[in-house]
């Protein structure tokens, strides 16, 4: 009986060991697999990057549908990749439709991936491009959007002659009869009117250049606190430059004012901080001016990178800025 009982300990504990050396294995095993998984996820990523910036649309298309079947925890950044491939001007195989699918996918099946705003961003631009795939069922809205800019501008033309024939007048009045030419800059001050989504710069009351802007998500009323998406409303100055953002290049707008610090703290809240005057990033400055379709930063004021560059040549640090509703 003895001899019984010695012999089913010795097999138990064999089993017990066997168990324990198994689990010893398998751990790190799979610790490891799990960083393999992110390694040769980001090498594929790289790896189809690469094909597209040599210009192999299709080799990186194919390349990014077999990451997102290889590897789901990447198929959200592969979706965005293969939407932007194929909305990309110098792809000649382009396909609008199927651009849209793969951003409307990352909208509606990845709510949380951090790719959703630029896909949000990008299906509302493909919307409006004038390309022969999509113009069938866009004409109607564009044709719509078309006239009531049209009217504006005709309006807006409209009053700029009227200031420019009542200036003549005046100089007529004071025996001037030289030309009225308006400056070219510097600018002493910057008008936004956010009702109209325009900036005015202007010089010693003149105007010299207009630009329409794109403004933060949720732009009716002043910036209260940080994270609003509001584009602020009073009284700033231009504070400095930053000719490496992200967003091409942009002039700091000096919020939160006095005002603004009080609002802030009588609710509690923080009141944020970085507004720029900027322009777009680098894969999105192809929309060019269409980037003003929808109110889209966080709060600052967009304008394309060449009326930026432009802007910043125009005005210096330390000019008045004035944000209207």
């Amino acid at each position: 009986m003895t001899g019984k009982k010695t012999t089913m300990e010795i097999i138990r504990n064999h089993k017990s060991a066997g168990r324990n050396l198994l689990l010893a294995c398998l751990i790190p095993l799979l610790l490891l697999a799990g960083g393999c998984s992110n390694f040769l996820a980001k090498s594929a990523l790289e790896e189809a990057n690469n094909l597209f910036r040599q210009g192999k649309f299709s080799d990186s298309l194919a390349r990014y549908g077999e990451i997102m079947k290889q590897h789901p925890g990447a198929a959200d950044r592969a979706l965005f990749e293969m939407g932007f491939i194929y909305a990309h001007p110098g792809n000649e195989h382009k396909d609008y439709f199927k651009a849209l699918e793969c951003f409307e996918t990352i909208i509606r099946d990845y709510p949380e991936s951090r790719f959703r705003h630029d896909s949000e961003m990008m299906v509302f631009h493909l919307h409006n491009i004038t390309d022969k795939d999509v113009r069938i069922f866009t004409q109607n809205r564009q044709a719509a959007e078309q006239q009531t800019r049209i009217s504006a501008l005709e309006r807006e033309l409209q009053a700029k002659e009227e200031e420019i024939a009542e200036l003549q007048n005046k100089l007529q009045q004071h025996g001037l009869t030289t030309p009225l030419i308006l400056p070219n800059g510097p600018a002493d001050k910057i008008l936004v009117e956010k009702s109209l989504r325009r900036m005015t710069l202007l010089a010693n009351g003149q105007v010299i250049r207009t630009y329409r802007v794109a403004l933060g998500e949720n732009p009716v009323g002043p910036k209260e606190k940080q994270g609003d998406k509001k584009t602020p409303e009073g009284i700033y100055f231009i504070k400095g430059r930053n000719k490496s953002s992200r967003f091409f290049l942009s002039l700091h707008i000096s919020y939160p004012n006095e005002e603004d610090t009080k609002r802030a703290k009588k609710l509690g809240v923080a009141p944020g901080g970085s507004i720029m005057i900027h322009g777009l990033k680098k894969d999105f400055a192809w929309m060019g001016e269409s980037h003003t379709g929808k109110d889209w930063t966080e709060g600052c004021i967009a304008v394309t990178n060449e009326e930026i560059e432009e802007i910043d040549k125009l005005v210096p640090n330390g000019t008045l800025v004035e944000i209207r509703p």
